[in-house]
């Protein structure tokens, strides 16, 4: 005879930050929803922490480059996201593993990003095959969760976009944000000499990150000294190409994390024709990659980096902190 386990309402719901429409941090708010089954090759994961990033912020905002709301509409969705559960980042904890799944049992610690959003929710599916690896031991769950969006993006660009190579100089723009803390890291461990630009509040902390030298933007425009570079890294797209320009080296590159039209146009102009090249895409968070990082963090080539700290309650503080343009690292969401 087979038994049916009945769950209670409770079992069967969870809290997710909802957001239905596009718009200012409010429109984000925490509603009960049905928890996630894990199909054959899912994992179901409780969520213990998990960032609002900069990205979790232009969608839901609908705060994209110059060009690309159409694009970004007919993605993510027209009205509002399709996906209402934002978040693409997690640590937590196996509740529950599909059939099919070797890799991961109930209770393990693991960390990772989830295609397509869902991480702002106490539950979340993601397959077995997706960016999930076990978490470092010597990291908490807040530390683990503040690390894959800023490190996978800066490893994608730095080492497949850039091609960063040992003795190189570089620069990176927005040191002290959430792809910059990482950005520092990444380049010292692939052995550049590296320049971080930041605010003055940040400069102790792009030094501890093993920065070179650190450039505190409110007082020096690094474009107008005569130092040059083989890559300059805008994490934050405030740099244009024109100005930079004699920044870089023969042959240099400036690498754009966030780009428009204009920006892409560039990507093209340049790839043609001229030395010194403009180079822009997408960073797609990878299980190779993801483990490449945790290997880093346990070797402590990588530490993790926390700005700030919210309570799940405090989705509108989190948003409106990181819609402010001044967010140092990540903004971590504690469950």
């Amino acid at each position: 005879m087979v038994v049916t386990k009945t769950l209670t309402r409770r079992q069967r719901i969870m809290k997710a930050i909802i957001t239905k429409k596009y718009g200012p941090p409010e429109v984000a708010t925490i509603q009960e929803i049905e928890k996630p089954i894990p199909k054959e090759n899912e994992v179901l994961v409780k969520v213990l922490a998990t960032p609002v990033t900069s990205g979790d912020a232009r969608i839901r905002g609908l705060n994209v480059p110059f060009g690309f709301k159409f694009i970004t509409k007919l993605m993510f969705g027209f009205k509002g996201p399709k996906n209402p559960v934002l978040g693409v980042v997690f640590s937590g904890i196996v509740e529950e593993s599909g059939g099919k799944v070797t890799a991961f049992s109930k209770g393990d610690a693991v960390f990772g990003s989830k295609e397509g959003f869902g991480c702002h929710a106490e539950y979340l599916v993601i397959k077995e095959n997706g960016a999930i690896v076990h978490k470092p031991e010597k990291v908490s769950h807040e530390e683990a969760s503040s690390i894959p969006f800023g490190a996978l993006t800066s490893l994608k660009y730095l080492r497949d976009f850039g091609k960063i190579k040992k003795g190189q100089k570089i620069l990176i723009n927005g040191a002290s944000g959430a792809l910059g803390v990482y950005g520092v890291q990444l380049a010292k461990y692939f052995g550049a000499e590296v320049t971080g630009v930041c605010s003055t509040s940040n400069v102790e902390l792009v030094k501890s990150l093993g920065a070179d030298h650190v450039i505190d933007y409110k007082k020096e425009d690094f474009t107008e000294n005569p130092e040059t570079y083989n890559i300059i890294y805008d994490t934050v797209g405030k740099l244009e190409f024109s100005k930079c320009k004699a920044s870089l080296n023969k042959n240099g590159t400036i690498l754009l994390a966030a780009a428009g039209l204009k920006e892409y146009s560039q990507v093209m102009s340049t790839s043609i024709s001229g030395s010194k090249k403009v180079v822009a895409g997408v960073a797609i968070f990878k299980k190779e990659d993801l483990k490449v990082v945790s290997e880093l963090v346990e070797l402590d080539h990588i530490k993790p980096v926390i700005g700030r700290r919210f309570k799940f309650s405090e989705i509108v503080e989190a948003y409106t902190y990181v819609d402010g343009g001044h967010k140092v690292a990540s903004a971590v969401l504690k469950l």
